[in-house]
């Protein structure tokens, strides 16, 4: 029971915490991608953003 109310607290604080950054104006927490779109030179060759933006297919 103690790891549930635990598990349930943490949870709740990692909510809580994207929450309050949305609600200071930060945005919405990065993905992966949208966060390497700000960094071309540490893109994965089957990247979709790479690809995107080398004019290649998307798919």
């Amino acid at each position: 029971m103690l790891e549930v109310i635990l598990a349930l607290a943490i949870i709740s604080l990692a909510a809580g915490g994207l929450s309050l950054g949305l609600v200071m104006g930060r945005g919405p927490a990065l993905t992966p991608c949208s966060a390497a779109d700000k960094n071309p030179e540490t893109r994965c060759a089957d990247c979709p953003l790479r690809r995107r933006k080398a004019g290649g297919p998307t798919e």
